[in-house]
């Protein structure tokens, strides 16, 4: 009855052509029958003459209906070195293909078969080239009423483009070039339609810095400002959303860049090659984009990765035994929900994980389950199946502890891998991703099915632009109808798939080598730390803390995939400037100080560079000879204004002579030790008690000394006067003998 159908409507010629192959198949297990049964025609036979390579630049339209005009496009070269004559561009349409296993055998064929490959349609349709000189190439075009293709049922079929001719040294007609590719044939709706969901990713390579500046809005600092170029309508995420506004998509998005674009809308600054940081200048460029998106995802679906896109394999294999690492994955999933309702106004689930190509082992579930999300994005070739079921089951996949695999189709979601700005690959990958799905949806079975597509994570431009060409061919639905992720994850799981996670062991060695180190993620865990330890010394802890724990999550991005290098500096820039600002709060060198007594102050101070106040700090001063000198308060606390100093004066008491080295040093209330401690040596001088006797009898001495001249002063001013009161008021002229005292004064003695 199949055969039947074939044949029906079929012009005399091409059922003469079916007939043969079929008898040809069936007489191939007798070599020598078959040998004197099949002589294949001229045209039919391998070239060995000039290699021409046939280019298929694009097919329209891709998946025809009853009515439509087939128009193939493209070009022929000649690679060899003869003319070719006579030459002329045909299409060939083989028969139905009967699974998806035969569209990958056709795919991967190359060179004209004979036998195998089948014959030209109509040559009426064909397009003629009379000469095509050695290195020469000629553009075609051929357009073929759909109805002259003999497409008798629903499926898929395969095409060939040839380009037959003659050279001087074979003047016989030979194919000398052929490419294949495929028409996806479902002119009607079918009764049963898959349920095909599209996740349309959003994400990109980390350009932001822990560095913001000392404005109030800390505005941030980029690696570079390459970021912009990606957002341009022609770049690759400006593309993305041009072409995914218009389709069925769910929009799979790194709220990370959504930060990151919308600090650029408020201001941001850039580091240049010379290591100077100017201010950015493509800030329109970021509002445009951030409103076109905005605008593309109302009413759809969107899905949010946990902040920065960790990478959960790198985790799993080289992280988890790090202390502190996996506590980082929470906090990244509850920043990816404020981040998407925030700045794109919708709502956003957070109940997915996508490891890197969806390869999954146990210990990466794990991982991904402790980020909060139920559902892990995997691919078939990671979670595979056994063949057992004879159809692909849809890819919903219960492995356990309430947690769902969702199973990317492999074949679709690398179908646009590559490079796609090349017309023919293009062309090429939209047909054959049309083709396997149609595949998909004609495989035996009862039960409707749900089937998923997760491409690469950072599609180019030309990439994006495939995938949209496909998806626009299947929104007529005749063969599946779009879906979502959380459709697709809250499917009912056929009870035969594959549920088994697959061991540690055969987790893809090429994307292992790939994983962060785990030196890498004791880094982290160093530069964590560090944060830890500062922050408790600041009255404004966010804004050390928020921009960098984001530096943290982009630490363990998957971007760095695949660059190890930038990876490792970006972690030495996060760690040094971190270093740098807790160095900005220390206690200020002192130079050498002389203690004269028993006891003095000593004066210590602490400077805070930083633009915010620090508080729960102590400053501890300690004695390297606790003997000779030793402080009554060896501690007190500090607190000091952002950008000013502050002096601590300490009591110290000497009982000997000599140097004594004496360390500062900052700790924070905990007991812990912050920044660097500081020496400078307290010079005593010795003061015995002998020498005390000494100074104050020379003080006694002094003081008895002037009281006795007082007194001698006073004694002669009393006489003086004395002396006056009794003298007679008439003066005789003789009066009399007279004496001098001993001491020669001239005083007068009474005698």
């Amino acid at each position: 009855m199949a055969e039947a159908a074939e044949i029906k409507g079929a012009s005399p010629a091409p059922v003469r052509r079916r007939w043969m192959r079929r008898a040809v198949v069936l007489l191939a297990g007798t070599p020598v029958l078959a040998a004197l049964i099949y002589s294949p025609a001229p045209e039919a036979q391998a070239a060995p003459g000039p290699s021409v390579d046939v280019q298929l630049t694009s097919m329209a339209p891709a998946a025809p209906v009853k009515g439509d005009t087939l128009t193939i496009s493209g070009t022929v070269v000649n690679n060899g070195s003869d003319t070719i004559t006579d030459a002329h561009v045909g299409l060939r349409v083989g028969p139905a293909l009967a699974d998806r296993a035969s569209i990958d055998d056709v795919a991967d064929r190359t060179g004209f078969r004979a036998g195998t490959d089948p014959g030209e349609i109509d040559p009426a349709y064909a397009a003629k080239i009379p000469s095509l000189p050695p290195k020469a190439g000629q553009d075609f075009t051929l357009s073929v009423p759909v109805n002259k293709l003999e497409l008798d049922k629903d499926g898929v079929y395969q095409l060939g483009v040839s380009l037959s001719g003659a050279t001087d040294r074979r003047p016989s007609e030979q194919v000398l070039g052929i490419k294949r590719t495929f028409l996806p044939w479902q002119p009607d709706a079918a009764a049963k339609r898959s349920s095909l969901t599209f996740a349309w990713p959003l994400i990109a390579h980390t350009r932001v810095t822990a560095e913001t500046g000392s404005d109030e809005l800390q505005t941030p600092v980029f690696l570079d400002d390459s970021l912009a170029q990606e957002l341009e309508p022609s770049g690759r995420l400006g593309q993305m959303i041009t072409l995914g506004k218009d389709l069925p998509v769910t929009w799979v998005i790194d709220p990370d860049l959504l930060f990151t674009v919308d600090a650029m809308t408020k201001g941001y600054r850039v580091r240049g090659p010379d290591g100077k940081i100017v201010q950015g200048r493509k800030k329109a460029v970021a509002e445009q984009w951030l409103s076109s998106l905005e605008a593309a995802v109302q009413g759809k679906k969107v899905v949010a990765l946990p902040f920065a896109d960790p990478d959960l394999a790198s985790l799993a294999h080289q992280g988890k035994d790090v202390s502190g690492t996996l506590g980082q994955l929470r906090p990244a999933t509850d920043k990816a929900k404020d981040a998407v309702e925030t700045v794109l106004h919708v709502p956003a689930s957070t109940d997915f994980s996508w490891p890197v190509n969806g390869a999954i082992d146990p210990s990466i579930v794990n991982v991904a389950t402790s980020a909060g999300a139920h559902n892990v994005l995997t691919r078939s070739d990671s979670l595979t199946e056994t063949g057992a079921l004879g159809y692909t089951p849809s890819a919903a996949r219960p492995i356990g502890a309430g947690t769902t695999a969702v199973v990317a189709d492999e074949e679709l979601s690398t179908a646009f891998e590559g490079d796609m700005l090349r017309a023919e690959n293009s062309t090429l990958a939209v047909q054959r991703f049309l083709a396997q799905s149609l595949a998909l949806n004609l495989q035996k079975t009862d039960e409707q099915r749900s089937f998923v597509v997760a491409p690469q994570r950072m599609p180019s431009a030309s990439q994006a632009n495939s995938m949209a060409t496909a998806l626009r061919s299947l929104q007529a639905g005749r063969w599946t109808q779009p879906g979502d992720l959380e459709s697709a994850a809250a499917a009912k799981p056929d009870p035969g798939a594959a549920t088994q996670v697959p061991g540690a062991g055969e987790y893809p060695e090429a994307l292992r080598k790939q994983e962060l180190p785990v030196a890498a993620f004791e880094k982290i865990r160093t530069t964590q730390n560090t944060l830890d330890h500062f922050k408790v010394i600041l009255a404004a802890p966010d804004r050390v803390e928020i921009p960098f724990g984001n530096a943290t999550n982009r630490e363990m991005s998957t971007s760095w995939r695949g660059r190890p290098e930038e990876a490792k500096v970006y972690r030495d820039q996060v760690q040094d400037y971190l270093i740098g600002l807790t160095e900005k709060v220390k206690v200020i060198p002192k130079s050498d100080a002389t203690l004269s007594g028993h006891s003095a102050t000593i004066p210590v101070s602490v400077q805070n560079s930083l633009v915010q106040d620090v508080h729960n700090l102590v400053l501890r001063v300690k004695s390297a000879n606790p003997t000779r000198l030793m402080f009554s308060d060896s501690e007190q606390e500090v607190t000091v204004q952002g950008g000013h100093s502050q002096t601590v004066k300490f009591t110290a008491n000497a009982t000997a002579s000599g140097p004594v080295e004496v360390t500062a040093q900052l700790f924070t209330e905990d007991g812990v030790p912050y920044g660097k401690a500081r020496t400078f040596t307290v010079e005593a001088t010795e003061i015995t008690p002998t020498v005390m006797l000494v100074i104050a009898g020379g003080v006694l001495l002094l003081v008895l000394a002037g009281i006795k001249m007082y007194a001698s002063r006073k004694r002669v001013a009393a006489r003086a006067a004395a002396e006056e009161s009794t003298q007679p008021s008439d003066e005789s002229t003789d009066t009399g003998p007279q004496s001098t005292d001993a001491s020669g004064t001239g005083e007068t003695v009474d005698r």
